[in-house]
């Protein structure tokens, strides 16, 4: 709890400090006529200033009440103040669209440490967030497909079926009778997403001063703002999907749904109608053996777009799915998708290989070769292991099962900076060719985790790994027999 305190007792003083800052600059700027980035850039940035300072009021209150009360009365404050700061982040990002509420989508489903009420606050990012006006949306179809909505299509529904971060999904009927998806991209949201990632570039350098010290923190929020900035184009993930469809066509269990691309433009995207069920919805309804077929399609999908094609979707949250009843998934949204570059998984995946042989010294050898670890930093091999290797424990044995407790003590471990581990993440660096991959791994753990999904993952990834492998699984062998007959 110690720790807990000192990093949020920080973040209550750059709240109110950065509080009063926005209504200073506001004030300064209220006369002024400012571009409209600038104006987004201010009024976002003061919101979130005044989300961290307000929330950092309420963590002082709680703690002064906890100052003379018992143990289990100040657990019971602990936990309310949680659940308090969950609902009204969960509100706010909710409101904001853009990079921000995809960062909150991020945390909701990974934060384990979390109550279940916080949890189930935060989890409303996965779903719908507000929509925009009926009026909004069809202003875009116009100006993107040349007519309304309600020429451009033979039936239309105004009231959209989903709602995220950068756009919203309607459900349409084309004039030759195909039921269809259509998202529309929020009118305004390529200026909110500046905002929000001239933001996360302070908040990220802030993080760095403080924390990882050895953080290329620049370089990170680079490529986060090049995966973010390539949402915005639905051309761009139209080719995107339309790969992942071919590369995945006739899977035995693997679902994505085809482009229409006469329908499709750079703030609209229109794919074939998939009927399925939200995450939510399979996690109340669905048997163990669905579950598990589920969890292990979810992490074959991304097994096999890393080794295989060379690409992935860097977006593992839960809305991005539909799931059928036998466990089948149909995945959805390839707007940020991270692309291998010539050389670029080989040098990283030496590492993964290291950990697998349980090789401490050699885990360093080449994590000094791809930057991982910079000259110099003396660090002790089985040391280095020890750290790396936590959210790889699955893959180290021949057997493991995923519970919400694996990733929850993972995480802990990992974000502990003042534990045992503290030398050690101190010199640590996150290689940009890692960034998305690890957001990936993170957030497939914490799907596994709530599905608890068991299996042979060691013999699984060497399917992957190395080719040839005997497939581990019936799902497996049922990939591999794919794989033999459409790629030869």
């Amino acid at each position: 709890m110690r720790r807990r305190t000192i990093v949020t007792g920080a973040t209550v003083a750059v709240g109110g400090a950065a509080a009063a800052l926005a209504a200073n600059e506001l004030r300064t700027r209220r006369h002024l006529v400012l571009p409209p980035r600038t104006k987004v850039a201010i009024e976002r940035r003061a919101r979130v200033w005044k989300l961290t300072a307000r929330n950092g009021v309420r963590f002082v209150g709680n703690k002064a009440r906890g100052l003379t009360a018992s143990d289990a009365r100040r657990a019971e404050l602990d936990e309310q103040f949680a659940i308090r700061t969950a609902q009204d982040v969960a509100n706010e990002l909710g409101q904001m669209k853009g990079a921000l509420m995809k960062a909150g989508q991020l945390v909701s489903f990974i934060m384990e440490a979390l109550p279940e009420e916080a949890q189930q606050a935060l989890a409303t990012l996965q779903a719908d967030a507000p929509p925009m006006a009926p009026s909004l949306a069809a202003q875009v179809v116009r100006e993107e497909l040349g007519e309304p909505p309600e020429k451009v299509f033979l039936d239309w529904d105004p009231v959209p079926i989903a709602a995220a971060s950068v756009g919203q999904v309607h459900r349409a009927v084309l004039h030759d009778g195909r039921v269809v998806a259509v998202k529309v991209q929020y009118p305004g949201v390529g200026d909110a997403i500046g905002a929000d990632l001239d933001n996360v570039e302070v908040l990220y350098g802030i993080f760095g001063a403080f924390a990882l010290k050895g953080l290329d923190t620049k370089a990170l929020v680079d490529e986060l703002r090049t995966r973010m900035i390539e949402e915005l184009d639905y051309r761009l993930e139209a080719k995107n999907q339309e790969e992942f469809a071919d590369h995945y066509r006739d899977h035995p269990f693997i679902r994505i749904p085809s482009v229409v691309p006469e329908f499709s433009a750079t703030r609209v995207i229109t794919s074939e109608w998939v009927e399925g069920m939200s995450w939510s919805q399979f996690i109340d309804s669905a048997d163990e053996a669905a579950k598990q077929n589920a969890a292990e399609i979810l992490w074959r999908f991304t097994q096999g777009s890393v080794h295989r094609l060379g690409a992935f979707n860097g977006d593992p949250h839960p809305g991005n799915y539909r799931f059928h009843e036998d466990g089948t998934v149909t995945f959805l949204d390839f707007g940020l998708v991270k692309r291998w570059t010539s050389g670029e998984w080989e040098s990283l995946s030496p590492s993964l290989d290291a950990i697998l042989d349980h090789n401490p010294v050699e885990l360093v050898r080449v994590m000094e070769d791809v930057d991982f670890l910079r000259p110099g930093h003396g660090q002790d091999p089985q040391a280095v292991y020890d750290y790396v290797s936590t959210p790889y424990r699955p893959f180290l044995t021949e057997s493991f099962t995923f519970d919400r407790s694996f990733v929850k003590d993972a995480m802990s471990t990992i974000l502990d900076l003042n534990g045992p581990h503290a030398k050690v993440i101190e010199r640590l660096n996150l290689p940009v060719s890692f960034v998305i991959l690890d957001r990936v791994v993170w957030g497939i753990s914490a799907l596994q985790g709530k599905l608890g999904a068991a299996g042979p993952w060691r013999r699984m990834l060497a399917e992957y790994r190395f080719p040839g492998s005997p497939p581990a699984t019936a799902l497996g062998a049922a990939d591999a027999e794919w794989w033999a007959r459409t790629h030869r």
